[in-house]
């Protein structure tokens, strides 16, 4: 269940703050967790030293580029990924293994398609849990985690689906609160739902899965914004992919994940609570790849520009980086330092 704190929650401990930090003075107990301030969970773009450390940050950076796509490039050094029965190599229309009464032209064009036939993946690969297992027309969740298991850990701790891991039947969009698009009340969210056989397209995952179901104000303005307008360029080639910004980018990023003490690599963040609020969590992993840190954190404080779906620029001014600044320029004072120009 919920667990919520009364406001003054923070006082408890922190009622002399201001004798620590000037910059807090006069500051009601109300406004410990205002937009860019304090979150109890996660501070990780909030903390002082990490203000200070982005003092000088324009609004948008000189190099610009989200993580790359890399599971395919080092499937060879995952442990866990069943290599055995599927070496990493790239696969033919005459390599496919699907019985032939199932091997449509369709489905067989699609796969051939797909990075899945890039890399090695045949179709006994989801649609037989076993070499000698029987053939399953109807692919799991559990068949998708024995290759993407990473991936199926984050999703069952999501909105998405966290119902799956206490054993209930899969979301649907007629059990959200935001509003969703009519004939999409009853999809069930599965790998399935995002990511449609055979092709498993994280391009339509990206973008078009989403705005299939969500129909907030947010999500319809998505399609009038310049984050749109990069995503369009990056499928046109005009810009790498790297640059293009879809729904994904933000709400389900691209983070370093560590597969064990010897081996990392980039994950797409499936659990979207991880971001979602408060927002400042979607900071770090997101919006300072493109932008500055107080220019993001005045764009989260601004609900008017979310809604706008960050068409425009924010309205408001949240003074988190100011108190840092005068923070650091005392700090600076006391040991003969120098600030920032």
């Amino acid at each position: 269940g919920g667990y919520t704190q009364p406001v003054d929650f923070c006082v408890y401990c922190h009622e002399d703050i201001a004798e620590e930090r000037p910059t807090h003075a006069n500051l009601g107990f109300e406004t410990c967790n205002s937009a860019g301030c304090h979150n109890f969970h996660n501070n990780r773009a909030l903390y002082t030293d990490f203000l200070i450390k982005h003092l000088e940050d324009r609004e948008l950076n000189d190099r610009m580029q989200l993580p790359k796509k890399e599971f395919a490039s080092i499937l060879d050094q995952l442990i866990d990924y069943p290599a055995d029965r599927f070496p990493v190599q790239a696969l033919t229309a005459q390599d496919a293994d699907a019985p032939p009464e199932h091997l449509t032209e369709d489905a067989l064009a699609q796969w051939l398609a797909s990075g899945h036939a890039r890399s090695g993946v045949n179709c006994s690969a989801c649609h037989q849990k076993e070499a000698d297992s029987p053939w399953q027309m109807n692919v799991n969740r559990e068949q998708c985690a024995s290759c993407h298991a990473a991936e199926n850990d984050t999703f069952l701790s999501g909105l998405h689906g966290m119902r799956q891991k206490v054993g209930l039947p899969p979301m649907t969009p007629a059990n959200a609160k935001l509003p969703m698009q009519p004939d999409a009340q009853h999809k069930e969210l599965t790998c399935n739902s995002c990511h449609s056989a055979h092709d498993y397209s994280v391009v339509t995952a990206a973008v078009d899965a989403c705005l299939g179901c969500h129909a907030d104000n947010h999500s319809l303005a998505y399609q009038q914004s310049l984050h749109f307008t990069l995503w369009e360029k990056s499928l046109a080639g005009e810009i790498p992919d790297t640059q293009g910004v879809s729904c994904a980018s933000c709400h389900m990023p691209r983070i370093n994940h560590d597969v064990n003490d010897w081996v990392s690599r980039i994950l797409v963040q499936h659990n979207q609570n991880a971001t979602l609020n408060p927002n400042e969590k979607m900071i770090r992993p997101a919006c300072l790849h493109c932008h500055g840190l107080g220019f993001s954190i005045d764009a989260l404080a601004d609900t008017n520009l979310i809604e706008r779906n960050f068409t425009g620029r924010p309205s408001k001014h949240i003074q988190s980086m100011d108190m840092a600044k005068e923070v650091h320029k005392k700090s600076l004072e006391e040991t003969g330092g120098e600030l920032f120009k």
